[in-house]
């Protein structure tokens, strides 16, 4: 994974080292049945999941600078929620961030600074983004980020005891990133 960087955050692949600050938030009931995945019981399974991170090589850690302290994830995962645009180059964002640092826009900011990577040096066509009809935090980052809903689709979430779900689905196109790029400028 290319290291990307911000004003405030870095994001960079993860290391073996960082599974203290992953347990901080993943053990909680906050952040891991809204993105799909029971709380971590232990610090050995966040050093699992570091491991699959680091194998999988989708997943950059936002470290704070200010901090020097990991305080989420945020990928660039293969996946096509709408196999009527499989011709597309696409991939799909995916971010969890630390309760203790929710509200002061760290999400978006790494969310952008993806979205530029992804159009700009990854050439993709669209990049989804999807969240459960609950996640009331998600869906206020993906209509801050410019992303436009698209679909919802119900889902079984294997690894949260099969509770069924309702996924909505957000994406931009190319064309709506570059449209709305040129109006900031």
């Amino acid at each position: 994974m290319k290291e990307l960087q911000t004003e405030r955050l870095r994001l960079r692949p993860w290391k073996p080292s960082d599974y203290k600050d992953l347990y901080e938030y993943a053990k909680s009931e906050q952040v891991g049945p809204n993105a799909g995945w029971k709380p971590h019981k232990d610090e050995e399974e966040s050093k699992e999941i570091i491991d699959l991170f680091l194998k999988e090589d989708e997943t950059w850690a936002i470290e704070l600078l200010s901090e020097g302290k990991v305080i989420g994830s945020i990928g660039l995962h293969d996946r096509t929620p709408d196999l009527s645009l499989v011709y597309l180059n696409q991939k799909e964002i995916g971010y969890v961030l630390n309760p203790a640092y929710w509200g002061n826009g760290y999400v978006p900011e790494a969310v952008k600074t993806v979205l530029q990577f992804g159009f700009e040096e990854l050439n993709l066509d669209i990049v989804w983004c999807g969240h459960f009809d609950f996640n009331h935090n998600s869906k206020r980052v993906n209509e801050k980020c410019g992303f436009n809903f698209r679909f919802s689709q119900e889902k079984i979430l294997e690894r949260v005891d099969g509770k069924v779900v309702t996924s909505l689905y957000y994406s931009i196109l190319k064309e709506e990133y570059e449209e709305r790029t040129q109006q900031v400028e």
